[in-house]
């Protein structure tokens, strides 16, 4: 018999809210368990966040193997002298002039999640490239919590470049049809907002979940945008009004897509913050925008 799967429906609201602080650095371990010990007690606080964790295997959609596309890790140059990056690239398997997608990670680095996205949007016929952050560091250590850590020692604005220089990287590849689009998720759906800011090339962004660029950049974005964010997300969502308004007043062509019943990561299908239908949805929108924007009569 198959283990039922957890939803958000299965946790204490206020178990959720710690999770959220967990993940992005603003509380310990010990002091999660410390305060989920209190709504929970302590003897099931471990449980909970074992509950919490992701689960790469059980999630994967597209294989390596998949015969339908080509993955390979792809080294470049860090701008400003700073050293060598690697990211992940996912192709389909046919060849030709298709678009590309760069694929920013959250704040736990390239793990496999987001090498199968990436395979999942080669498999629907992208170019997609996601290049890892932590690559400077080691990469991505096999363990959410070490990768956590390290994350905390990045110099954010040599990792902005990075990401720059790999849009560059897509941009200069002879074998995609010279569009570009962006997506990410949580750390990276602000990054994909910083992108769109950037790159006058970019055709097509969708952040997921993402902090909202400075006000001030907001008339620099060309690319059409498909904000995505979840209904429950106190610390992202306090950012919306003001980058509604930014993108309004600058005449910038964008679609809000924000679920009822969601919370932050409801994309993610690897842990229980997933919701399947608005993932889908949400899912779904992204495609069509990338295909209507990237596509070979766009």
């Amino acid at each position: 018999m198959d283990k039922k799967r957890l939803t958000t429906a299965d946790f204490d609201p206020q178990v959720l809210g710690l999770f959220d602080r967990y993940v992005h650095g603003l509380i310990d371990r010990r002091e999660f368990l410390r305060a989920t010990g209190s709504i929970v007690g302590s003897a099931a606080a471990v449980g909970v966040l074992a509950s919490l964790a992701p689960q790469f295997a059980a999630a994967e959609q597209v294989k390596p193997s998949d015969s339908r596309i080509k993955v390979s890790r792809v080294d470049f140059d860090s701008p400003k002298g700073y050293g060598k990056c690697q990211g992940y690239m996912a192709r389909p398997a046919a060849g030709g002039a298709v678009p590309m997608v760069l694929v920013a990670h959250e704040n736990r680095g390239l793990n496999p999640h987001i090498e199968d996205i990436a395979r999942r949007l080669a498999a629907d016929g992208f170019i997609a490239f996601a290049p890892d952050a932590l690559h400077p560091l080691g990469g991505y250590p096999g363990d959410e919590d070490a990768a956590r850590t390290l994350f905390q020692k990045l110099e954010q604005e040599r990792v902005k470049q990075d990401f720059l220089a790999a849009a560059d990287l897509l941009s200069s590849m002879n074998s995609s049809n010279g569009k570009l689009g962006a997506t990410g998720f949580c750390w990276g759906g602000g990054m994909t907002n910083f992108l769109a800011t950037q790159l006058p090339n970019l055709r097509a962004a969708a952040p997921f979940y993402g902090a909202p660029p400075p006000v001030e950049d907001v008339p620099k974005i060309k690319a059409e945008m498909l904000v995505v964010l979840a209904a429950e997300d106190e610390r992202i969502n306090a950012g919306w009004p003001a980058y509604k308004e930014g993108l309004d007043k600058a005449g910038v062509k964008y679609e809000l897509f924000q679920p009822p019943g969601t919370v932050h990561g409801f994309n993610n299908d690897t842990t229980p913050r997933y919701n399947e239908a608005a993932a889908s949805q949400a899912w779904s929108k992204t495609l069509a925008l990338f295909k209507r924007k990237l596509g070979s009569e766009s």
